[in-house]
């Protein structure tokens, strides 16, 4: 029986909002193994002087356990 276990995240961009979820696949699959799916919780973006500075993505992150370890 496959364990599903499921964590979040948050990440940024300064390009926006696919490559902050880019970002967040990138950096959790430098520790974690088995990563299934990403469902985008939510956006937010940082603002300074009326512009976009940086765009978020916070993010719920699958991954199934690995039996064998």
């Amino acid at each position: 029986m496959a364990i599903v276990k499921v964590i979040e995240v948050i990440a940024s961009s300064e390009k926006g909002f696919e490559d902050a979820v880019q970002n967040a696949v990138q950096e959790v699959s430098k520790t974690i193994h088995n990563v299934d799916s990403v469902f985008v919780k939510d956006f937010k973006v940082h603002v300074k002087d009326g512009k976009i500075t940086t765009y978020g993505a916070i993010c719920k992150v699958s991954f199934r356990l690995d039996d064998k370890r």
